[in-house]
């Protein structure tokens, strides 16, 4: 065969697998996503109560207010304010244990919790996750902050455990990690149940 006709064929070849991987299969997936998984497609995005998106549930957004949950620390900040890392990036500090501004870090955050009075400090309330856009923390977390919750917004703890439980996410397939509270998903929670109580 000739090189231009074995030219041609690869030409052919390699438009037919651009056609293929570029615009029919990512439209085909785009497709199938929207019919069944239309909330997760769209950015799990979360509205408040006037409808305004304020983020999504699959990504951490910093809490600093007693009447709400705090979530993990973040390197990025969750990519928030002038001095965060821009949106898309998240990675670990990649800080040694042996670093002293990340022992300046995680001594600065157990000062602020206890201030705030979440005792003992959690794991997760003190260290980032590798990502740094962990959108969970552990029940033990979120059962800490309770009495800082319910004190702030008057309320018994009583009347937020069961939102805690309600926004629990069990490990991945039934198998893998440990079950996780979604910060963001309870925090709206417990505005709604504000919202609420006024109205009556």
């Amino acid at each position: 065969m000739s090189v231009i006709g074995e030219t041609t064929k690869a030409i052919r070849m390699t438009l037919v697998l651009w056609v293929l991987t570029a615009i029919i299969y990512p439209i085909l997936v785009l497709a199938i996503a929207q019919v069944v998984f239309p909330y997760q497609a769209n950015g799990s995005l979360v509205p408040n109560l006037e409808g305004k998106l304020i983020g999504s549930a699959l990504i951490g957004q910093a809490f600093t207010t007693e009447p709400y949950f705090s979530s993990r620390p973040s390197t990025s900040n969750y990519s928030q304010g002038k001095e965060a890392t821009p949106t898309g990036l998240s990675s670990a500090s990649n800080l040694a244990p042996s670093n002293p501004d990340l022992l300046k870090r995680i001594q600065a955050e157990v000062d602020r919790l206890q201030e705030i009075n979440v005792q003992p400090p959690t794991a997760d309330l003190v260290y980032t996750s590798g990502s740094s856009l962990d959108p969970h923390i552990s029940v033990a977390s979120a059962i800490a902050q309770l009495e800082k919750v319910a004190t702030a917004r008057n309320l018994s703890t009583e009347d937020i455990a069961p939102l805690i439980v309600k926004h629990t996410q069990g490990r991945f397939l039934g198998i893998f990690g440990e079950p996780g509270v979604n910060v963001l998903s309870l925090n709206r929670e417990l505005d709604i149940l504000a919202f609420s109580r006024q109205q009556k």
